[in-house]
């Protein structure tokens, strides 16, 4: 890649997740000697709503994603565009095109499936050609599922010569005290809303919806449907579907599978894959959270059921929704964020039965905070020459970034193990 003014700029900055990736790059990127811009249509709110919270940007710039010339200047000068501008169904695709056609790698936070899909009908060919990575969905709704599965299948591969057939993810957060409230995660309510109205909405609850193959994605949707019931987990604890979303994760997962695969050249065999919300608690509130998992399944079940409703519905269901909502998104403060964290556990197992664990620690709030720390870093390494695999195309966190790169992630305090 030519010499660029900038190795990473956060599209989107004024955000509440965008802010939090400016603040990490803020902090991180000193240390490596990298160059980094924060980007808004707005500069004068996006000068005022960083010195709020005191994060220093060497430069800010402007863009806006319903301007074409803006954004291909922007990619012409940066290495990695870090996308935070959503929903990305409605505004990213024009940020996309103007990467792959100036050559610079592209990430965001989206779990818009069914746009996801578009993008790599789209552009997958044209960024290969191009030897730009697009990187969807690299946030904290499959980055560390998917990476933590990749961990899991090479250390199978490498330790007994086999291949993972089964993997289960179990996620846990520690509040810290803090109780949600109406308004925060109102962007990505906005993001579900976008999928409400997409064409292709009935996409967005298919395990297979980013496998290209239709035989391949008709063997994924018969081994590994979505999980949405209730069940036991390890401890007895009570696992309900994973939020916000349970059908974000297993889609990017089957693709990473496929992609691994056709690089490989050998048959793609699918994993039966889940994840899951774990319930802890004392005995005495079981009741409570056997009320707050069925909550949860109900809610994501009658998601599912609306995703595939008919387009009158789901446009009146998605308006009624979005007169609901506030204008802007709240989230808990930055000093509570920081006292939060969360943990998963991956439990794999292979066809002759010999198990694989991938545990994940991580510090801060993983809706905001610890997301914005990951997709940094993943720019990041995206933008240094040599320390993610040589692919390209519309990949998955896990076939972009590479298992190599799973212990960078410590700066971003988010920390895997993996033990037989």
């Amino acid at each position: 890649m030519a010499e660029r003014d900038f190795d990473v700029v956060v599209l989107g900055a004024t955000g509440v997740t965008g802010r939090r990736i400016a603040e990490y790059l803020a902090k991180r990127v000193p240390e490596i000697g990298a160059r980094w811009a924060a980007v808004a249509r707005d500069p004068v709110r996006l000068d005022r709503l960083l010195a709020e919270e005191g994060i220093e940007a060497p430069e800010t710039l402007v863009a806006d994603v319903t301007d074409p010339t803006s954004l291909a200047s922007l990619a012409s000068r940066t290495r990695v565009v870090l996308n935070a501008a959503g929903p990305y169904t409605l505004y990213a695709e024009p940020v996309i095109e103007a990467c792959v056609e100036a050559g610079a790698h592209y990430a965001d936070l989206t779990g818009e499936i069914p746009h996801v899909r578009r993008m790599i009908d789209r552009f997958h060919a044209p960024a290969s050609a191009a030897g730009v990575k697009i990187v969807q969905v690299c946030g904290w709704e499959c980055l560390p599922a998917d990476l933590a599965v990749l961990l899991a299948v090479e250390a199978a591969g490498e330790r007994w010569g086999e291949t993972v057939s089964e993997a289960e993810l179990a996620m846990r957060q520690r509040f810290a005290g803090y109780r949600p409230k109406w308004g925060e995660g109102a962007a990505t309510f906005r993001s579900g809303l976008a999928v409400f109205r997409d064409r292709e909405s009935p996409r967005a609850a298919d395990p297979a919806a980013l496998v290209s193959d239709e035989a391949d994605a008709a063997r994924v949707r018969q081994q590994s449907p979505v999980s949405l019931g209730l069940r036991r987990g390890e401890g007895g604890r009570l696992l309900a579907p994973l939020v916000p979303y349970a059908f974000i994760g297993p889609a990017v997962i089957h693709r990473t599978t496929a992609l691994l695969a056709a690089e490989r050249g050998v048959p793609f065999e699918p994993l039966r894959y889940r994840e899951a919300y774990a319930l802890g608690g004392r005995p005495p509130a079981l009741p409570l959270r056997f009320a707050a998992a069925a909550g949860l399944a109900g809610v994501q079940a009658a998601v599912a059921r609306l995703f595939r409703a008919r387009p009158g519905v789901r446009r009146r269901v998605a308006d009624a929704f979005d007169r609901m909502l506030p204008d802007r998104g709240y989230s808990p403060p930055v000093a509570q964020q920081r006292e939060m964290g969360w943990t998963a556990t991956l439990a794999t197992r292979t066809a002759d039965g010999r198990e694989i664990r991938v545990e994940i620690d991580a510090d801060g709030y993983y809706g905001y905070l610890s997301t914005g720390r990951m997709i940094g870093e993943a720019g990041m390494l995206l933008a240094e020459p040599g320390a993610t695999p040589e692919r390209a195309g519309c990949l998955t966190p896990a076939t972009a970034l590479g298992s190599d790169c799973a212990e960078r992630f410590r700066r971003a305090h988010v920390r895997f193990s993996v033990a037989a």
